[in-house]
């Protein structure tokens, strides 16, 4: 590859780091209707979107220490959006699971997010929305590598 070719790349990928941040961080705006703090919120997305996981598990995804995500599960039970079940495997094993409120707080809070997009989309052409369809393709096709 060209030092040209790299020098390109860095450069967009460090315009679509910034843009992604940013456009993420006003739709979270949104995120405090849902009543919980980001650090449950986000937990609690981590459990809806991606499953059942360990203590261990879910510390590791969110970055945190086994303490702190303690903390955070330990809110969600109060709130009744997740709770701790035994693995059919192992009893002594424990995995966080949502509850059927925690997945409508979650399912809320994402359709509160992509109506927010949306109208934010709406300003645009229609060649243009389907140039972000084909970005948003892309981008799913990068994250699936990670």
């Amino acid at each position: 590859m060209k030092q040209a070719e790299k020098a390109e790349i860095l450069r967009v990928a460090d315009r679509l780091h910034s843009a992604s941040i940013h456009l993420l961080r006003h739709l979270r705006v949104r995120d405090r209707e849902s009543g919980i703090g980001p650090a449950q919120l986000s937990a609690l997305s981590v459990l809806v979107f991606g499953g059942a996981k360990s203590l261990a598990e879910l510390a590791e995804a969110e970055q945190v220490k086994p303490p702190t995500m303690s903390r955070i599960v330990a809110g969600l039970e109060r709130a009744k959006l997740v709770k701790s079940e035994a693995t059919r495997e192992d009893a002594r094993r424990i995995r966080i699971v949502p509850t059927a409120k925690g997945e409508k707080v979650m399912w809320e809070g994402r359709r509160r997010r992509v109506e927010m997009l949306a109208e934010l989309i709406s300003d645009l052409s229609l060649q243009e929305v389907q140039k972000l369809g084909e970005i948003a393709e892309t981008m799913e096709g990068i994250s699936r590598k990670l």
